[in-house]
């Protein structure tokens, strides 16, 4: 194996390669670049309903409907990607067209239907989704994909998860502060089509940076003698089917993490988050304040989490600490509700109060975002160990089919967050519209959105809990791994001398 394109240093025994520091944080910025977009489409279900014309239902169920299909464009995807080996590598090609693609989609997304006739509005918007998500699926796939090139050294490898968790929580809580001004600025999701143009300039612009750092930072690591056998492989559909029939990790896997994303997708959307602080509480304004007084205690909880759980006894024992540790803080968090007084969050003049809920409220959501943070953003480097671990039982390299066989069945149940929150809404009354900045509080609403915000994601996480007592790759099973792997590499090279 050459290893002249890395100072020697980054090189270990038993077929360990290592990568600095500084690329596995610009490598995760790949992540970062998706969900940038991700974060803007989450209020597609407003937009829809405000300037294409659809009720509160069908909106859901657009949202679910355009998720399955870019689920369903992830094993066409993964497959190109594991042919692909040329001269821009493997995955950097996916990097950037997949980010041009949504570039350009996005912009007439939010820019070009609302000026149409009202008639063709909504099958516009069908025909241009489809497109967006087959750019959205190019660019995730690699963030999975090129885990197994960028580092397979199960220290260094849970480290990525830091960074990502690190720029998530930055992005998400930023964009929360940001979406909560937007909103009172505008009146509403609903008002002015001005919003989203707000929106598409901060993800747009956000997303292409982040992915060019991205782009530098895998360079070095994407080529062949990083990834599997170090030799090219023959991959067809038939390969795919007999690693989804006896690959036990990655089913363990999706079976855990898509499960838990349902959950988390439903509890991190803007209309909960509109009810929840907005009604429940009192005051949607203070909802950014909140994202942001959380997010750097949460940042180094996770951190203190992945550094001294995950590169100490392994990505399945972290994933499993942070899932147990998710139930009981959020079953704190939903008697908070339940038996505190959420009214009590803000004072009368509009300004967070410092009694015994906020206090409680903002401990609670610290520590939950610390140990859910573990357990979410440890799914990506656990990809690659099971593509590690297919190499050593079948002696096949099919990083693109680990990522989007993840992404398929992770954005098929997740898909459903969307509709089962319009449906919820829509049982309780809200069947015209879902419930915007200002909406009435009542019992009902209240009692539905805290199964909605909390009540789901144990559901999700006590799935985690259950699916990795089946997961194998332990830390132990690791090492073993990549000293196979490490011996299959010196007997091919072997073979071509």
């Amino acid at each position: 194996m050459s290893n002249r394109s890395l100072p020697d240093k980054y090189y270990g025994e038993n077929g360990i390669h290592r990568v600095p520091l500084w690329r596995i944080a610009g490598f995760a910025l790949n992540n970062s670049a998706t969900n940038l977009y991700m974060f803007s489409m989450s209020f597609i279900a407003y937009y829809l309903a405000g300037w294409v014309g659809v009720g509160t239902v069908v909106a859901g169920s657009f949202s679910m409907f355009m998720r399955i299909w870019d689920g369903v464009t992830d094993p066409f995807v993964g497959l190109l990607l594991d042919k692909t080996n040329g001269k821009f590598g493997k995955n950097r090609p996916f990097m950037i067209i997949g980010n041009v693609i949504l570039f350009v989609t996005s912009f007439i997304l939010f820019h070009v239907t609302h000026l149409l006739p009202m008639g063709v509005r909504f099958i516009f918007f069908i025909i241009v989704s489809a497109i967006y998500y087959l750019g959205y699926t190019a660019q995730c796939v690699v963030t999975k994909a090129a885990q197994s090139a960028l580092t397979n050294d199960p220290k260094q490898r849970p480290l990525f998860s830091i960074f990502d968790g690190i720029y998530n929580t930055i992005i998400f809580a930023g964009l929360q502060i940001v979406a909560t001004n937007l909103a009172m600025k505008y009146g509403g999701f609903t008002s002015d089509p001005a919003l989203y143009h707000d929106l598409w300039m901060i993800a747009a612009i956000g997303s292409a940076v982040a992915t060019v750092i991205a782009v530098i930072s895998i360079t070095p690591k994407d080529r062949s003698e990083f990834f599997g056998t170090g030799q090219a492989q023959l991959i067809t559909a038939k390969d795919y089917w007999e690693v989804l029939k006896n690959n036990r990790a990655i089913q363990m896997l999706v079976i855990s993490a898509s499960t838990d994303k349902l959950a988390s997708s439903m509890k991190s959307n803007a209309v909960i988050n509109i009810v929840l602080i907005g009604t429940v509480c009192g005051n949607y304004a203070v909802n950014g304040t909140l994202s942001g007084m959380i997010s750097i205690p949460t940042m180094l909880l996770m951190m203190l989490g992945i550094g001294g759980i995950a590169t100490r006894l392994g990505q399945r024992k972290a994933m499993l600490i942070g899932s147990w540790g998710g139930i009981i803080t959020y079953a704190l968090l939903a008697a908070l509700f339940l038996f505190g007084n959420p009214t009590s969050l803000v004072t009368a003049e509009g300004a967070l109060n410092w009694g015994f809920f906020t206090i409680a409220y903002v401990a609670l959501n610290i520590i939950i975002g610390g140990l859910t943070g573990i357990a979410g953003n440890i799914v990506i480097p656990m990809t690659a160990d099971c593509a590690d671990y297919e190499v050593y039982r079948s002696g096949k390299y099919v990083p693109g089919l680990m990522g989007t066989l993840f992404s398929f069945v992770d954005k098929l149940i997740s898909s459903f967050a969307p509709m089962l929150i319009s449906v919820c809404y829509a049982a309780i009354g809200f069947k015209d519209s879902l419930p915007d900045v200002g909406v009435a509080y009542s019992k009902p609403l209240f009692y539905m959105t805290l199964f909605l915000a909390f009540g789901t994601v144990i559901i999700g996480l006590l799935c985690n809990v259950i699916a990795l007592k089946f997961y194998p790759l332990t830390k132990e099973k690791m090492e073993e791994i990549q000293g196979e792997i490490a011996a299959i590499k010196a007997k091919a090279m072997a073979e071509s001398n």
